[in-house]
C-alpha cells in the first residue's frame, strides 16, 4: 500500500499545452502528458480564475441564500454568494466585495473554512469557503448582468435543504457541511481571517 503523500508513482509530465478556447472567463487548455509508465496520453482541462463562497450567518442563525438563474442547466438553484477572482486580488477580498455585491452586507468577523477543488478531473477551479459573521446592512451593487434573489434562513434549514435535494449546489453542499462541523467544533482546517 502507497503511504500519503508519496505520489511519485502517480505524476503526469505535461510535454505540450496548447490552447483550444480562450473565452472571457474559461480557457480550455488541450495536454499531452507522458504517464508513470512512459506511454503519451492527452487531457483536456479548463482553466479558471478561482472563487470565493461565503455562509453570511447572522446573530439569529439565519444565514443568506440566492436564487440565481443558471444557465448550463436551464433552470434556478439556491446558492450562498459567490463570485470570481478578479485578476490581482486575494480571495478574501473577493469575499468580501461579493458579499457586499450580491447579498447586500459587510461583516466584520471573518473564518476561513476552507478550500474545495470542485471539478479535478478537467478543471484546476478552486473555491476558498468563508464564514462572514457580525454582519451590517448596506447598499447591494449587483453587476449589470446578475438578477438575483435573496433569502434568509435558519443554517439548520439550509442543511436540510442540501438533505431532501432542494440544494444541489456543490459548493453550498460543501460549504454547508463545513458550517456545522465547524459549529460543533470538529472543523480543524478552519482559520480566523
Amino acid at each position: 500500500m502507497t503511504e500519503f503523500g508519496d505520489d511519485r508513482d502517480l505524476q503526469e509530465i505535461v510535454t505540450a499545452d496548447e490552447e483550444a478556447f480562450n473565452g472571457k472567463l474559461l480557457k480550455v487548455r488541450r495536454l499531452t502528458v507522458q504517464l508513470p509508465n512512459g506511454r503519451i496520453s492527452h487531457r483536456e482541462m479548463i482553466r479558471h480564475p478561482g472563487a470565493a463562497a461565503m455562509i453570511a450567518l447572522d446573530d439569529k442563525g439565519c444565514i443568506v441564500l440566492e436564487r440565481q438563474w443558471r444557465a448550463p442547466l436551464n433552470r434556478a438553484f439556491w446558492e450562498i454568494p459567490a463570485g470570481k477572482i478578479d485578476p490581482g486580488e486575494s480571495p478574501f477580498d473577493c469575499a468580501r466585495r461579493e458579499l457586499v455585491e450580491e447579498a447586500g452586507v459587510e461583516a466584520s468577523n471573518w473564518v476561513c473554512l476552507g478550500t474545495m477543488h470542485n471539478a479535478i478531473g478537467y478543471s484546476n477551479e478552486r473555491i476558498v469557503v468563508y464564514l462572514a459573521k457580525n454582519l451590517q446592512p448596506v447598499e447591494r451593487h449587483l453587476d449589470d448582468n446578475e438578477f438575483i434573489n435573496l433569502k434568509k434562513v435558519p443554517w439548520q434549514q439550509a442543511l436540510e435543504m442540501t438533505r431532501d435535494g432542494s440544494i444541489t449546489d456543490v459548493k453550498t453542499i460543501i460549504a454547508l457541511a463545513w458550517l456545522e462541523s465547524y459549529l460543533n467544533g470538529t472543523l480543524r482546517q478552519a482559520q480566523v481571517c
